[in-house]
């Protein structure tokens, strides 16, 4: 299945009432990202961005999605949907538009690379993955998650 159908599908997957943070942190919150839906969150004053949602083809599990490529072989067993890639990431100033020095864990290679976040003018976060001097990246597109109280279905739309 198409990676638009994937979105269109968690979207109508989901249903009613905002819970993204309305916190002042840009950083914090939904995104999209090229294969996931992450959230951003204050973890301990360091950002932590955990898997949510993986985009499969129909009718495959996003939990049965396993951590394989990691380099911990102890941790291949586990599912990607709950895992954390964000790491040293502290952030202390609201206003910030950029965190250096951090860490990002690329479940994909299973590895861990030195990263930068980037908050653009178009909304979007540039996440920056870097080895040695090179460094390539991905823009995270902000959300909003929706759940319905009833019966804690949720959809996600993005933000404009």
């Amino acid at each position: 299945m198409g990676y638009r159908k994937s979105v269109y599908l968690l979207i109508l997957a989901f249903l009613s009432i905002n819970i993204f943070s309305e916190s002042n942190n840009r950083f914090l919150g939904y995104w999209l990202t090229s294969a996931s839906i992450v959230h951003v969150k204050d973890c301990e004053q360091s950002l932590c961005a955990t898997i949510e949602h993986i985009f499969v083809d129909e009718g495959v599990d996003p939990k049965s999605i396993l951590d394989e490529n990691n380099r911990d072989k102890s941790l291949r067993s586990r599912p990607l949907v709950g895992v954390n890639l964000l790491d040293q990431f502290k952030f202390v100033d609201k206003d910030l538009t950029e965190l250096k020095g951090g860490k990002i864990y690329d479940p994909g290679r299973g590895r861990i690379f030195k990263s930068n976040l980037y908050l653009l003018d178009n909304g979007n976060l540039k996440v920056e993955g870097c080895l040695l001097r090179v460094c390539g990246h991905e823009e995270w597109k902000p959300m909003d998650v929706i759940i319905n109280e009833e019966d804690g279905t949720r959809s996600a739309v993005l933000r404009e």
